[in-house]
């Protein structure tokens, strides 16, 4: 989940992303289901999956870090967009674990 793009002096943008994992989370309030019907409406399979909120991800956007989505004929590496509704309660969540410092830095590209 894309969670903020930042655009670097020297012209290169940066994506903050949040993980998207099967695995349920061990403790409440670090991850957010991901409702089914917003799964189907992506094309993401039918497994219960969640939107990891300890850990983020940042990269070069475009960079080699984004893969395709799987299935489709063009380059597009997004799935499409989340409900703002889903997506509000994603970003205050994360903002909630990123203020009590609970959540780590992944640095890809």
């Amino acid at each position: 989940v894309v969670a903020a793009i930042r655009s670097e002096k020297n012209g290169e943008t940066r994506a903050l992303v949040l993980p998207v994992t099967l695995r349920p989370p061990v403790r409440s309030g670090h991850a957010i289901e991901i409702p089914a019907a917003v799964k189907r409406r992506l094309g993401l399979d039918d497994a219960p999956s969640w939107v990891a909120l300890t850990e983020w991800n940042e990269f070069l956007w475009p960079g080699p870090d984004l893969r395709p989505v799987p299935g489709k004929g063009d380059r597009r590496a997004a799935y499409g967009m989340l409900p703002p509704r889903l997506f509000d309660d994603i970003r205050q969540a994360f903002l909630a674990v990123a203020a009590r410092r609970a959540a780590v830095q992944v640095r890809r590209t």
